[in-house]
């Protein structure tokens, strides 16, 4: 299982950096299209074959990119423990209060992820109509990925409550750094 979670983490991995590669590609793309393609060295050496106003999709693209990098990338790689938390009260209450805090946490978000995409999907509806401005694809498949994440990240969260029902609330996701030191110091 160890074998299979650690490929799983380093292809979700591969697949956001190859995200983040070709935004960087298209943006240097972009540069050199706006600041070498209309000079006049570029123009003696090449002519005009390549206009530059056909480069208007690069803006587009480089957004639709950024914008599947972000919910993928918290959709699969973003862990619990990487999340923001007020945890104060939290920490002050006993195993199975905690355990019960996170229960309800993770009910609460797995209706509000999962209860919304059949409203979120009759809004946009529409964008099956529509394309893109620039590039040659239509508006549903690029905000396709939003639906991926509801899915996705309801799905993390019902294995949570799962885990929560078999083994109880953690508290080691919540406790800083340094209350690890001062514990492990303590002991000596």
């Amino acid at each position: 299982m160890k074998t299979i979670s650690t490929l799983y983490r380093h292809l979700t991995e591969g697949v956001a950096a190859a995200m983040m590669a070709v935004v960087f590609c298209t943006f240097i793309l972009q540069i050199f299209v706006r600041y070498a393609l209309g000079t006049p060295l570029f123009v003696s050496m090449f002519g005009t074959t390549v206009n530059a106003s056909q480069f208007g999709w690069t803006v587009e693209f480089i957004l639709v990119l950024w914008l599947w990098t972000i919910f993928w990338g918290n959709a699969f790689i973003v862990r619990e423990r990487d999340h923001v938390t007020f945890d104060i009260v939290y920490n002050l209450v006993g195993p199975r209060t905690r355990t019960v805090f996170a229960l309800f946490g993770a009910v609460v978000i797995i209706v509000a992820l999962w209860g919304s995409i059949d409203p979120t999907y009759v809004k946009m509806k529409l964008l099956r109509i529509k394309s893109s401005a620039t590039l040659p694809v239509k508006m549903l498949p690029i905000y396709s990925i939003y639906f991926l994440f509801l899915a996705v990240v309801g799905a993390r969260y019902l294995w949570r409550v799962i885990d929560l029902l078999r083994h109880g609330a953690d508290r080691e996701m919540h406790v800083l750094p340094y209350d690890d030191f001062t514990t492990d110091e303590a002991e000596r």
